[in-house]
């Protein structure tokens, strides 16, 4: 019996992969057996068509298959993810990082010009994407990455080293705090941050969760069944950490620093409707991502 070649394995899993609902059924494919059998990229795919495949690397790419048939989510399976082209490890400790998220990074750099050493605070870091392309990209900044979950934060910790910005040592510029939202930001907290135990904060970032209660079991299969509830659902309306985030921010923030959160697209107006709530911020905006969707929205302390 002849063997396999990849581009046979390649056709019958993008056809599989379409009856068990898998968006992107081809480009998944590829990406599956491209890392599968360590190939540089999916590019290598094309030019591999005619190689017969052993035994021992389809048992690999069956395991693989069946786990992505399961809706299991692809960085999962592969391992990682990239963001702004730093490698990001992901697992169910956290939520993958999308791509559209990387706009905060921009936002945050744009607010700190001409500010020699910003203090930043990611609260609800995940995989600590946000404050690993931070701390690289920012120019003297220290980045304070807090979560309310152990396990997101050794999963941080561990991209953190990866992105070769430690963990929690002497000499970096990014480091990590257990607590719920700005209650992690202690005199301790900052001084491992290598700052003043009464320093304010220059830019607050957070991608907390936002998804009203009532879509819990609506999601994507590979949101509902394998990202952890804890950073997916924010109460009735989704709104419920994020409002108590910003009533915790009175009298934490510099003059003129900014909050940059990233929310539903539904929600944006309703919390610039609520602006008056926390008089010692202003609005600053509503922001759309790369691809045109209102995802962020800002604010500045007076």
């Amino acid at each position: 019996m002849p063997q396999m070649t990849v581009l046979e394995i390649l056709n019958r899993t993008k056809v599989f992969f379409e009856k068990k609902g898998i968006p992107d059924a081809r480009l998944d494919a590829e990406y599956i057996i491209s890392h599968g059998l360590k190939m540089k990229s999916r590019m290598d795919i094309y030019l591999n068509f005619e190689k017969p495949l052993t035994d021992a690397e389809l048992d690999v790419l069956r395991q693989m298959v069946a786990r992505r048939a399961n809706r299991e989510p692809l960085q999962h399976i592969i391992g990682d993810t990239s963001f702004r082209g730093f490698i990001i490890k992901c697992d169910k400790r956290a939520l993958v990082p999308r791509p559209e998220t990387e706009t905060l990074v921009d936002m945050a750099k744009e607010r700190l010009k001409g500010i020699e050493t910003p203090l930043i605070v990611e609260v609800g870091t995940g995989t600590a994407a946000i404050s690993i392309a931070c701390a690289k990209e920012i120019a003297g900044a220290k980045v304070l990455a807090t979560d309310i979950s152990e396990d997101a934060l050794s999963l941080a910790r561990e991209n953190a080293e990866v992105n070769e910005q430690g963990s929690n040592t002497e000499g970096t510029n990014l480091t990590f705090a257990q607590g719920d939202l700005l209650d992690a930001v202690t005199g301790e907290a900052l001084r491992q941050a290598q700052c003043p135990c009464d320093a304010k904060i220059d830019c607050l970032i957070a991608n907390l969760p936002y998804i009203p209660d009532s879509e819990k079991g609506k999601l994507q299969p590979e949101v509902d069944k394998f990202d952890p509830a804890l950073a997916l659902y924010g109460g009735p309306d989704g709104l419920s950490l994020v409002r108590k985030l910003l009533q915790q921010t009175e009298g934490k923030l510099n003059a003129g620093a900014s909050i940059l959160l990233e929310i539903g697209s539904k929600q944006a107006e309703v919390l610039k409707n609520e602006a008056a709530n926390y008089p010692w911020l202003e609005f600053a905006g509503i922001h759309k991502d790369y691809c045109g969707n209102i995802r962020f929205v800002s604010y500045k302390s007076k």
